[in-house]
């Protein structure tokens, strides 16, 4: 009702504005009323899409209850999971290492769990450091489970600052634990001891342990690589339990060959999963991410193995959630209001979006098939006396020829499915026959050796080569951000995502504190939606045959796209209090009492929109208010510097590159959230405190000069520029850094901006009084 009451709210403002033009700054009242029919459309996009929120509960006891009933085989499905790494120095091998061990030791069947490491860098001090997290492993998942000990990573278990003898009644628990901490230090110092090797590289490449040289010594040219750390064979504990599967993978790389970074490395553990393990559902992990609640996996059973609607879920998401973040969120890094206000939302349309990393899939979803329809109605069936109604009876001895015909045209068919089950996956014989096992599994009769070898062919760089892999199967190519893409194509075939939300957060990960990094990781997200805006698989004009995606999941997707764009009139918006200042112009009519009612009920319905949604959510106001500072923060930089790019990209074929963005952890205490990079994303909110700074200044003076009755249209426009400084102020104390000082060339560059914009705007002196005489031309010299 708010919402709805708050559109017609808006459509009289629009009305109002555009009916009544103001004549003395024509050109500034159409730029101001364009912008404001931009932001109107922007909210409907938003807005409308929360109209459905859903809270969902899981009750694992009942999982339990179904599929783990004690004297029967445990029935619950297994479980791939990936975690992708790239540059071990900016990815540093420790953090991966405790993502790692948190899935080893998670709470889950342990023949059921198969965790994959994609090296994309071929990177040897990857491959060591692993080899090491596999030993470690063996210690701590048996410690894990014996003391049920939260969250399983040990880097973070360590450092937590709390009672950690809570509930915990064993009596050796301190002496083991005190064993365990000391043998994850002397592990720390044997990774240490291995990245400190890594920094230079020998000249004649790195040699492996048993003196041949290590394949991957050329990143950008090498074979593919797989190895088994733990599996069934001598992956056990101390204690003698089996230990889940971890395998090693770097797939192949040579010259000339399109890799499609992180989503072509996605979809290379797709096929080597399912040659090695077929498990029906898979999880995905940033290295950053580890596992923090180590029955998350069961939480996304309790959906997609739910005997009603399961089958038609693709995907569960969960929320996205960080450790290291300074405790005001500076920068808005916690997404707060995107993952429990629009997520939850989107849950109650057709799911939500999926983000990238903390998502569970069902791979045959992945594999472009669709949903399982529900069972249809059976054609009706009339005998001859009516022609008019169903279909009649064939006579009987035109049934056996039609037996026989359909009999040809059956293996006509099956050599044809054939060649197009090639066409579609490549040619690979096993991993065909893999992907119509929808309950997964491997043939019993398969031995391991012949499983590798195949394994090693899915991986080879040419394999993809006239197939539908990043088309239509996988992880989608075309844009640096293919999660977007790849969830939008699942939900276009009619699948449906859940949002999953325990209360204990399922995943965390690390995110950039500092103001260039998250304006970079911004600058990233931005440009993957304006190339996903421009590309075929556009959800404006995108996915309507078959009609499976429904209209306010659509508008959700559009919104996805198109919010860079926002960032153009963003910025007109926030340099019109300044020009306002500056020229003594104003851009609103004289209003009257009846239309300021407009005004106030617009500003009520949006603190009542507000509100609502952060009773709903949970969201504390606080995080709302960081989430709209950086909204304006973002937008007058990253996604401006995102849409002009991205044009570039279109329209001249100028591509941009990203690097990953840094994991590594500032030894003190949120001392990488004082860390300045310098970065071009700082100029346009730097110019713009400074036009509306001196604005404020330059319409304070005038107004003294010229008397009270121009302190009257002075207020509204100081309000709208006190509006624009406020928002920039989390910007403006990231420039400062620790020491308050600004960067000169930051400086430089915006008081030069601001002042050519100055000069091109300020036709008068506004400190100067301005006086109007008699016309000496029509009265003469004595008037």
């Amino acid at each position: 009702m708010v919402i709805v009451t708050r559109l017609l709210v808006l459509a009289f403002f629009l009305r109002y504005r555009i009916l009544n033009p103001v004549h003395d700054a024509l050109g500034l009242w159409l730029v101001s009323v364009i912008c404001e029919i931009w932001f109107a459309f922007s909210w409907i996009l938003d807005q409308f899409p929360k109209w459905f929120p859903i809270d969902r509960e899981t009750y694992l006891d009942r999982l339990s209850f179904r599929y783990e009933r004690e004297g029967e085989p445990n029935m619950l499905s297994p479980v791939d999971i990936f975690v992708s790494t790239v540059d071990p120095l900016k990815e540093p091998p420790l953090v991966t290492a405790n993502t790692v061990l948190s899935i080893l030791a998670m709470d889950y069947p342990v023949d059921k769990i198969s965790c994959y490491i994609s090296d994309d860098g071929a990177s040897i001090l990857t491959f060591e450091a692993l080899s090491e997290t596999a030993e470690f492993a063996r210690r701590w998942v048996p410690f894990c489970k014996k003391f049920s000990i939260e969250p399983r990573a040990p880097e973070m278990y360590f450092s937590l600052k709390i009672d950690y003898l809570k509930d915990k009644v064993q009596p050796t628990f301190v002496k083991e634990r005190r064993a365990m901490k000391r043998e994850y230090e002397e592990f720390k110092v044997r990774i240490n001891a291995i990245v400190a090797k890594a920094v230079k590289v020998p000249p004649e490449g790195w040699i492996m342990q048993d003196g041949t040289p290590w394949p991957g010594n050329n990143t950008k040219d090498h074979p593919g690589m797989i190895q088994v750390f733990l599996g069934h064979s001598g992956g056990l504990d101390a204690e003698g339990n089996e230990l889940p599967r971890l395998v090693y993978v770097s797939r192949e790389k040579r010259p000339g060959f399109h890799h499609h970074k992180k989503a072509g490395a996605m979809n290379a553990l797709i096929r080597v999963s399912a040659v090695l393990t077929n498990a029906p559902f898979m999880l995905n992990l940033d290295c950053d991410h580890y596992i923090n609640n180590s029955k998350a996996v069961r939480e996304a059973m309790c959906f997609l193995m739910d005997p009603q609607t399961g089958r038609k879920v693709c995907y569960v998401q969960f929320p996205q959630r960080f450790d290291g973040i300074d405790r005001h969120d500076r920068y808005a890094n916690r997404n707060t209001v995107f993952f429990d206000i629009n997520m939850k939302g989107l849950d109650g349309i057709q799911g939500p979006v999926y983000v990238g990393t903390g998502c569970v899939f069902r791979r045959q979803a992945l594999y472009g098939y669709d949903p399982p329809k529900g069972p249809k109605r059976p054609k009706m069936v009339s005998c001859d006396c009516c022609p008019c109604f169903g279909r009649r009876r064939k006579l009987q001895k035109y049934a056996k020829h039609g037996e026989n015909g359909e009999g040809l045209e059956e293996d006509k068919e099956m050599l044809m499915s054939q060649m197009n089950f090639e066409k579609k996956f490549g040619q690979s014989a096993i991993f065909v026959t893999s992907t119509l096992m929808e309950q997964g599994g491997v043939p019993p009769s398969s031995s391991p050796a012949a499983l590798l070898k195949e394994a090693i062919h899915v991986i080879s760089c040419g394999y993809e080569d006239k197939t539908d892999w990043g088309l239509e199967l996988g992880w989608i190519y075309g844009s640096i951000t293919e999660d977007i893409l790849t969830g939008f194509k699942m939900h276009c075939r009619g699948w449906r995502s859940i949002y999953c939300m325990p209360k204990r957060p399922a995943f965390k990960g690390s995110a950039p504190i500092n103001l260039s990094d998250r304006l970079n990781q911004v600058l990233r997200w931005a440009l993957g939606s304006v190339e996903i805006f421009f590309s075929r698989h556009s959800p404006v004009w995108y996915g309507y045959k078959g009609g499976n995606l429904k209209w306010l999941e659509r508008f959700a997707y559009v919104n996805t796209t198109v919010y860079p764009f926002t960032s153009l009139p963003l910025l007109a918006y926030c340099t019109l209090p300044a020009i306002c200042l500056l020229t003594g112009k104003f851009i609103m009519p004289t209003i009257s009492t009846f239309a300021s009612l407009f005004f106030i009920s617009l500003f009520i319905s949006i603190f009542a929109t507000g509100i609502l949604e952060l009773r709903w959510s949970g969201v504390s106001i606080e995080e709302w208010w960081r989430n709209e500072q950086f909204w304006v923060i973002g937008g007058v930089s990253a996604h401006l510097f995102a849409v002009v790019q991205g044009l570039l990209k279109v329209l001249a074929g100028i591509d941009t590159n990203f690097t990953v963005t840094s994991k590594a952890v500032d030894d003190e205490d949120f001392g990488e959230l004082y860390t300045f990079k310098w970065t071009t994303l700082l100029i346009p909110p730097t110019t713009l405190l400074i036009i509306n700074l001196v604005g404020v200044v330059a319409g304070i003076s005038d107004a003294i000069n010229n008397g009270y009755q121009s302190w009257g249209p002075l207020f509204g426009k100081l309000f709208f520029a006190f509006w624009v400084i406020v928002h920039l102020y989390p910007f403006l104390k990231g420039l400062m850094g620790r020491q308050n000082r600004t960067p000169t060339i930051v400086v430089i560059w915006s008081v030069l901006l601001a002042s050519i914009f100055s000069l091109l705007w300020v036709r008068i002196d506004p400190f100067i009084l301005k006086t109007k005489g008699p016309d000496v031309k029509q009265c003469g010299i004595n008037c």
